[in-house]
């Protein structure tokens, strides 16, 4: 059971005080009845609330993809920037989504975001080896040289060792990387290494999923089915 106001702002309906005013309206009904007590206990999986009519699903899990552009810093809040929060739609706002990793504010490309802790912190995690793929444009050429010093596991400037990664050249100033992990600014700070400092990184896939034709700045729900894969991939339970 769970207070009728606390279901309908999980649901999305609104703020505490914009579903004060929709249960004062007389905008909410249970079982098809009009409700105005936002102290009511209801079950939501044997009754029906609705929103002028509308049935209302409650909080429900979430996994959803976003095609970052950059100037958007990867945070739920912060007083001074904007927010990727803010790329959500507001019908979303109330299920407590966060981001899975971050990408920093210059990066753009695929960025998920849920509401389901473990999975959060199963896909975050560098001992479940998640790949992350990127795209980066950057000063001079990766060679063999570059992609054997990828391959064994680069040490960085301030002591931080990284885990082995790929490397793959795409030409003069174009390279595809590949990481297991998530360490701050880990990309930029692994080509500055090698001297080859980024101007413009793209992250275009992580685990088997890719942006497809997910326009920049725009937000798309997973499917059961990906999700299914991606609980596979970071060895959890399929979704119920």
């Amino acid at each position: 059971m769970i207070r009728l106001d606390k279901f309908l702002c999980g649901s999305g309906a609104g703020t505490r005080s914009q579903v004060k005013l929709l249960l004062k309206a007389g905008r909410v009904s249970v079982d098809g009845a009009v409700e105005k007590d936002g102290g009511r206990k209801v079950d939501p999986a044997a009754q029906t609330v609705a929103l002028d009519g509308t049935p209302l699903g409650g909080r429900r899990r979430m996994v959803v993809m976003l095609n970052k552009p950059e100037g958007y810093v990867t945070a739920t809040e912060d007083p001074w920037q904007k927010t990727v929060m803010e790329l959500l739609p507001p019908a979303w706002k109330h299920q407590e989504l966060k981001p899975i990793g971050r990408l920093d504010k210059a990066t753009e490309g695929l960025l998920l975001f849920t509401n389901d802790g473990e999975l959060l912190h199963r896909m975050i995690s560098p001992r479940r080896r998640v790949p992350k793929v990127y795209y980066a444009r950057h000063e001079g050429q990766a060679d063999s040289g570059d992609a054997a010093a990828f391959a064994a596991g680069l040490t960085l400037g301030d002591g931080t060792l990284c885990l082995p990664a790929k490397l793959e050249p795409l030409g003069p100033g174009q390279s595809r990387i590949t990481v297991v992990e998530g360490k701050y600014h880990q990309v930029r700070r692994m080509m500055a290494a090698r001297g080859m400092p980024v101007s413009y990184l793209e992250r275009q896939q992580e685990g088997s999923l890719t942006l497809g034709d997910l326009p920049r700045g725009q937000v798309r729900e997973l499917s059961r089915e990906e999700i299914r894969t991606l609980e596979q991939e970071t060895g959890g339970k399929d979704p119920a």
